[in-house]
């Protein structure tokens, strides 16, 4: 039987499927090495949920696909269930709370992923997320973009009509397993992929070409850039080291 999606304060959570259609230009530089058309999937989840390691597995396994970036984001809300979810910080919350009203849902929930910030499901069944990330919209008209050697670097589109905020983001390719001790899921060891370990926000791309340079990421982790319309928007272009 499979376990109720959570919601704080609430039960099963449906699914849903937002298309934003939005099309939006991105930075850039004279030479930019990869045009930064990955498709972003994003886990929202709680160790403190008892419905959330299928999504947690289910991301592990899209993020060895090709032309995927998989990110897992531990939000804060159920631990008040007696377990403090190690990975949780406010900000991933907040970062889930501002997805809600542009997908056209009432709050937020776990498991959730969502695609290319276009598109929600609960991310359980691996069959839906498939064609998640199948119907997710191409990203056509957003800016080349690479990251590599303390650089980011996004090409310049200067017909773009509107800002995208520039989010870097630093995450654990590794899988990590984490014994929980109380809370829903007390006595088992929860896996782990992709974990976002830092997200800071640059500044906003105005259209220009630019060439970036941020600190190195700490040791054994990678660093991803997501060019998005702000306020929880859709993702316009993304890399990864």
């Amino acid at each position: 039987m499979r376990a109720s999606t959570k919601r704080p304060g609430a039960g099963l959570s449906r699914l849903a499927l937002l298309g934003l259609g939005l099309a939006l230009p991105l930075l850039g530089s004279a030479a930019p090495a990869q045009a930064g058309r990955l498709t972003v999937v994003e886990l929202f989840t709680s160790q403190g949920c008892s419905s959330c390691p299928p999504a947690n597995a289910n991301l592990a396994a899209i993020s060895r696909r090709p032309g995927v970036l998989a990110l897992s984001f531990g939000v804060t809300y159920w631990d008040r269930l007696g377990w403090k979810d190690v990975f949780a910080r406010p900000d991933y919350t907040q970062r889930q709370v501002a997805y809600e009203k542009p997908l056209g849902q009432s709050g937020p929930f776990t498991p959730q992923m969502v695609v290319n910030g276009r598109a929600s499901l609960i991310g359980n069944e691996l069959a839906e997320l498939d064609a998640a990330i199948a119907g997710a919209a191409v990203l056509r008209a957003g800016p080349s973009l690479a990251v590599s050697g303390g650089h980011v670097v996004i090409g310049g589109q200067r017909s773009s009509p509107v800002s995208l905020d520039i989010w870097l983001v630093r995450y654990d390719p590794r899988q990590v397993e984490v014994p929980v001790r109380a809370g829903e899921n007390a006595g088992r060891t929860l896996a782990h992929k992709n974990v976002v370990h830092d997200l800071v926000r640059l500044g906003l791309w105005k259209g220009e070409a630019l060439d970036l340079p941020i600190a190195r990421a700490p040791a054994g982790q990678h660093t991803a850039i997501l060019l998005q319309a702000p306020d929880g928007g859709a993702i316009q272009a993304a890399a990864t080291d």
